[in-house]
């Protein structure tokens, strides 16, 4: 896996996004800071989690803790090496350094793919929110609104795009602090008008393991879809006013983010509900709970959470996938017309990102069943093999960081190399649990042909650039 033939090197950012980069340093210290706390606190938490809870009962909180140690190894690495060379394009550039161009084409496309599809998702769910407050509305007209609000936002100054991820962020955290406080002081005992539940429900309805280990599993792969989309402020450092601290200490909070949010609210909502209480996968597990402690209009405070969920990751998925294009096009490894930077703004990459993802809105109602469902499908475990390419990436890196440049450790990923090989097998043994799942085989088989397509694409281009040197 040496790279022995190189297309454009790989870009190397300076320490800024000052001088020697095209691109803006407009994200403050406290954009990335809230950026990094709100970036683990998504829609797929508030909704996605019912189903895993459904599948696993109490036992979700195992679930969502080793799936999340797992995401604090791969946070851990990725930090590493983007604090040692902060880049736009992050793992990708990282792919292409220690992997080979081909590597960094993959993961690069990969992600943007997903990022794209995954604004067509949000659109739509935060159109089907706005539809139940104004019915009679078309969901169409709240998709054209919000594209055309990030879009917007996007094209102008980073500033832009930190200003508003600092507020959504603010707001979610406000929102999961507000409802874990509620729901400790609840289990406790302590909130005005409920008693303990103590660990009934912990312990009743099948027990800890209602539905034995290929329940947990179930679990286990809801989880860790729930975690994708942290790895985009490795990107936004690249643009902030110091990427190597802001990275640092991004990463070294994950593990108590991961802790307290994921694992932290899952065990105050197995603990407060039966976990087979239909109202956890009808309303969702935290309005069942905030309508269990007898909030007023429980639903529809959700409801306003999950949409602020929704508009944030859609602001955050245009921004990562138009430096994740930028960098790319840099390297020479996409359209050359996407690279024009102008007023410190990708503006080309923006445009082609937010225009790909408004294609795939109009997709999901042409051919829910068909175009729709593939790109669903084809995206399924593509956050798996980004992992899996930063594994490989941080364990050839950090042996040539340790030769060449250690001052430039500036974060290191403990245990190395033993917690790195963890965290590979890690990444594998999940696709090999999705592969034997029935529900998510397919999943496995379209992100595959993905790799494998543009794997090959890579390599061709990386071997008629050697060629043509």
């Amino acid at each position: 896996m040496s790279q022995t033939a190189t297309a454009p090197r790989a870009e190397e950012a300076p320490p800024s996004g000052g001088a020697g980069s095209p691109l803006g340093n407009g994200l403050k210290q406290r954009h990335l800071s809230m950026i990094a706390l709100g970036g683990v606190i998504g829609a797929g938490l508030f909704v996605g989690s019912g189903a895993g809870i459904a599948a696993a009962g109490p036992s979700i909180v195992i679930a969502y803790a080793v799936s999340g140690l797992l995401v604090m190894f791969v946070m851990r690495m990725l930090g590493e090496m983007s604090a040692a060379n902060p880049a736009s394009g992050s793992f990708s550039v990282h792919a292409d350094r220690a992997i080979g161009p081909w590597a960094g084409f993959t993961a690069g496309w990969m992600f943007w793919t997903l990022l794209c599809v995954g604004v067509a998702i949000e659109a739509i769910g935060a159109a089907h929110i706005m539809t139940g407050w104004f019915p009679g509305t078309p969901s169409w007209m709240w998709v054209l609104v919000f594209m055309a609000l990030f879009c917007g936002t996007n094209l102008a100054a980073v500033s832009n795009f930190g200003e508003f991820e600092f507020w959504f962020a603010a707001l979610k955290i406000g929102a999961i602090a507000l409802f874990l406080g509620l729901g400790v002081l609840a289990v406790l005992g302590l909130l005005p008008g409920t008693s303990s539940p103590g660990a009934a429900n912990l312990v009743h309805d099948g027990g800890f393991l209602p539905n034995g280990m290929d329940g947990l599993l179930v679990g286990l792969l809801a989880s860790v879809v729930a975690y994708g989309g942290l790895e985009t402020v490795t990107i936004a450092a690249a643009e902030s006013e110091n990427p190597v601290k802001g990275v640092a200490r991004a990463v070294k909070t994950t593990m108590w983010r991961i802790a307290i949010v994921y694992v932290g609210s899952m065990l105050v909502i197995v603990t407060l509900l039966p976990w087979n209480d239909p109202a956890v996968t009808e309303d969702g597990p935290y309005a069942a709970a905030l309508a269990h402690l007898g909030i007023p209009a429980a639903g529809e405070i959700m409801n306003v959470v999950i949409l602020i969920a929704l508009l944030s990751a859609m602001n955050a998925n245009i921004y990562g996938s138009s430096r994740m294009a930028y960098s790319l096009v840099s390297r020479g490894q996409g359209p050359k017309a996407l690279g024009k930077v102008s007023g410190r703004v990708p503006r080309r990459a923006v445009l082609v990102s937010c225009a790909f993802g408004f294609v795939t809105v109009l997709l999901s109602y042409w051919y829910p069943d068909t175009l729709f469902a593939w790109l669903l499908n084809m995206v399924g475990g593509v956050i798996l093999v980004v992992w899996g390419f930063i594994a490989v990436s941080q364990f050839v890196l950090r042996r040539r960081l340790e030769r060449e440049a250690p001052s430039r450790l500036v974060v290191k990923m403990w245990g190395f190399p033993y917690l790195t090989w963890v965290a590979l097998a890690g990444v594998a043994g999940v696709l090999v649990l999705m592969a034997l799942d029935q529900d998510t085989r397919v999943q496995v088989v379209f992100t595959a042909g993905l790799t494998v397509a543009l794997a090959v694409t890579g390599y061709v281009m990386q071997r008629r650039a050697a060629a043509a040197r």
